[in-house]
């Protein structure tokens, strides 16, 4: 669900590794649009959603899913695939799957799958690194984030000398908004309630407020990140009315872990970002995380 640049540069990149190394084509499924900022990823139009579940794969891998329900009904082509791969890096991952490869200290999926294909000798080709070097750079915020580590700069300058643009790649992630995407975000930043001395911020983002910007899923992507830069906020949040009854949150903290947080609503994550769903009305699901948050 909601794929990020990690989870989409991922996918991408293992597809032309693949296809590098055996010259068989893999299916690329996928449960969610795909955010308008990373359509330039090379291939990424081959990747659609399967919907005849009657399939069975010789091999179907996961990747960046810290749970495998978060495919939905595609889980099923995982389950009866005759080799279920794993392959992740947060630290929530239960370990599903008849195989599994699990780095919770790596930056993102893009940096594991970098880690096994630089041990195992695959050769990156100019496609497959612009895709893992989207993979890491999402995921630690442009190399800013606290999960930068020495190994993901290491594999960003390898993946460069392997044809990756930095500027090409970071002007198509950061610098590809549109305008209802950029007004949508300063609408829901307008909007945001401050709790404890500032040190809580959050914003409620309902469906009307959806259909208002004719807003897609992937628009409220960084909104927690810019109430987390504010000062004084040390845990930010985003609720996301997905109906009367559900809500969607993405968590992000300075020092705080949210994915202890996260996981007593059955979600995930990381320590300074993760994210739940919570069965109850926006107002009850706000009351219920703010119980949990101790500062």
């Amino acid at each position: 669900m909601n794929p990020d640049g990690d989870t989409l540069g991922s996918m991408c990149a293992m597809y032309h590794m693949i296809y590098n190394r055996y010259k068989i084509k893999p299916d690329m499924n996928i449960v969610s649009n795909i955010p308008y900022n990373y359509k330039f990823l090379p291939d990424i139009d081959k990747a659609e959603r399967f919907y005849d579940k009657s399939l069975v794969y010789d091999l179907v891998i996961s990747l960046d899913v810290a749970a495998i329900d978060r495919v939905l009904d595609s889980k099923i082509l995982f389950d009866k695939a005759k080799i279920s791969v794993n392959i992740d890096h947060h630290k929530t991952n239960p370990g599903y799957g008849d195989y599994q490869i699990i780095e919770p200290e790596a930056s993102s999926c893009g940096e594991v799958l970098y880690n096994y294909f630089k041990k195992n000798n695959w050769k990156f080709d100019k496609n497959s690194a612009i895709c893992l070097y989207t993979a890491i750079m999402t995921d630690t915020g442009n190399f800013r984030f606290d999960n930068t580590s020495s190994n993901s700069l290491r594999a960003a300058a390898d993946l460069v000398d392997s044809g990756a643009n930095p500027t090409y790649i970071y002007k198509q992630c950061y610098e590809t908004k549109t305008k209802n995407f950029v007004l949508f975000q300063n609408y829901c930043v307008n909007k945001a309630e401050f709790l404890k001395d500032n040190k809580i911020a959050y914003t409620t983002v309902y469906k009307k407020d959806l259909e208002k910007f004719s807003a897609g899923d992937d628009y409220t992507d960084g909104i927690a990140e810019t109430l987390r830069a504010i000062d004084t906020t040390e845990v930010a949040f985003v609720a996301k009315e997905v109906d009367t009854k559900l809500t969607k949150f993405s968590m992000r903290s300075k020092k705080i872990d949210v994915a202890s947080i996260a996981a007593k609503f059955g979600g995930g994550g990381h320590t300074f970002a993760a994210g739940c769903t919570i069965k109850a009305s926006v107002n009850d699901s706000i009351k219920l995380v703010l119980d949990e948050i101790e500062l």
